[in-house]
């Protein structure tokens, strides 16, 4: 009788913090060895010339969202662990979306409805909180935590979403009671609508003044004061999608004071800029994000703050509509103001080829570092460690086989989300992942897809370190 399921044999495995040769050993869909001479298996796998690594954890993710009226998202759970699949990710973390007068408990239940054996690869839930009532404060969003839905995220900018100062302390409070975390879409809506105002009243309505209406002014201001209410409720706080330098430093200056603020980044803040948004008649909407993207020097910004670890978190915000597209990025009220394109780009897929190609070929960080901004600091993150996010016995055997010379140009021909463009059409990197292996099993093998659509799980998450060392007082 076989010793293991699989041996994968030949490779480098890397972590977060050690990268060595060896083999490895699964068996009844975890990690049960690592060395040489494993024995024998019911498969060996070459990965003579590969790298082994933990598959990729996207924790920033919208699949299947409501995305306003008559406006639909590209994305279903079926497709968009699909993609993540093909980009080397074994989890991603969407978001249960409350909108005003919702059952927080009803929305959860409708979005695992939606998920329930359509996905590809593990999921687990973050929760929007839109409507801060007291019925969401005192019951249901504390046992949601309970029942392992243990992070939440408050808007500052977005009509229907965006929560007042009190709104967000009475929410934290919750967190601040329950140890879970709490994660901030930092941006000052009132400004936002304020400069929306003028810039329409100017004729200003091309895509590309989208970006004109959330300088970074917008988003510096909203990171400070997130900041200072986490510091008032006593919680930690993850500021999401983070753009430019202003912002970066508020975080870091936020940790030099001992605070629990932590930051994420994504890819369009390396690779775009706002001058992307200015493609003739409408070609700029397919680069409508928020935060928008920025300049060359905000883009040294976010590299800065992985690079000195200011961010723990590297995520796609993969957010995916269809650009030729009526309920898309050119519905109809669209060409009447950049305020109608839906916000959101594509990128679940490319994230980690960008963050390996431009971060590690590139020497910007190291092999250990990318595993960390990849995979086992969302694991930490989300409390998901050590289940997921690292190659270890006992772990799930979530792993992702990569190609470290494979040179590729990233086109929407190669690519298996559902919306009809990357905002990366062109770009060349080296390195790719070639196969994911999601608790044992290949879902795509050799960039084909093997895996069926019903083998991604809902894991049910522990609570946040992060979280739960403020909520009891320690450090």
């Amino acid at each position: 009788m076989a010793s293991f399921d699989t041996i994968i044999r030949g490779g480098t495995v890397a972590t977060a913090s050690d990268t060595f040769a060896c083999d490895v050993g699964i068996r009844g869909g975890r990690i049960a060895a690592l060395g040489d001479d494993l024995g024998t298996a019911n498969e060996i796998v070459d990965a003579a010339g590969k790298l082994v690594l933990p598959g990729g954890i996207d924790s920033h993710v919208h699949f299947a969202q409501p995305s306003g009226p008559g406006i639909v998202m590209a994305d279903d759970f079926a497709s968009g662990t699909r993609a993540a699949a093909f980009g080397g990710n074994t989890m991603v973390l969407p978001f249960a979306m409350q909108q005003k007068g919702e059952s927080l408990r009803q929305v959860v239940k409708d979005y695992h409805a939606k998920a329930d054996g359509q996905c590809y690869v593990d999921v687990s839930f973050h929760l929007i909180v839109a409507d801060a009532s007291e019925r969401v404060l005192g019951q249901e969003l504390p046992a949601l935590v309970a029942d392992g839905y243990t992070s939440f995220k408050v808007f500052m900018t977005y009509e229907g979403l965006a929560l007042s100062d009190l709104e967000m302390l009475n929410v934290m409070a919750v967190a601040h009671e329950t140890g879970a975390l709490v994660m901030v879409h930092a941006e000052n809506y009132d400004a936002i609508r304020f400069l929306t105002g003028r810039l329409e009243h100017a004729g200003k309505t091309a895509p590309h003044y989208h970006a004109a209406s959330r300088p970074i002014a917008v988003e510096r201001e909203a990171t400070h004061r997130a900041i200072a209410l986490a510091e008032i409720a006593d919680v930690p706080v993850m500021i999401v999608h983070v753009s430019n330098r202003e912002a970066m430093e508020e975080i870091r200056r936020a940790q030099h004071k001992g605070l629990k603020v932590f930051g994420e980044t994504c890819p369009q803040y390396l690779m775009l800029t706002a001058t992307d948004l200015e493609g003739l008649n409408m070609e700029g909407a397919r680069y409508v994000c928020s935060p928008p993207p920025r300049d060359r020097a905000s883009q040294q910004a976010c590299w800065e703050g992985l690079e000195q670890r200011v961010f723990s978190l590297f995520s796609s915000d993969h957010c995916p509509f269809r650009y030729d597209d009526p309920q898309g990025k050119l519905n109809p009220r669209a060409r009447t103001s950049f305020r109608w394109v839906p916000n959101g780009i594509p990128g679940v897929e490319t994230r980690l080829p960008i963050l390996f190609s431009e971060g590690v070929r590139n020497g910007r960080i190291g092999l250990n570092d990318f595993v960390a901004l990849s995979a086992t600091n969302h694991a930490r993150a989300y409390g998901l460690h050590p289940k997921k996010g690292t190659i270890a016995i006992g772990s799930d055997a979530d792993i992702a086989i990569w190609d470290p010379e494979a040179k590729v140009t990233i086109a929407q021909s190669l690519l298996h989300h559902g919306s009809d463009y990357t905002p990366y059409e062109g770009l060349s990197v080296t390195g790719w992942p070639v196969s994911t292996i999601v608790r044992g099993k290949f879902v795509v093998r050799d960039r084909k897809l093997i895996g069926s659509k019903d083998h991604g799980a809902y894991v049910v998450r522990d609570k946040s370190p992060l979280a739960m060392s403020a909520a009891q007082g320690a450090e």
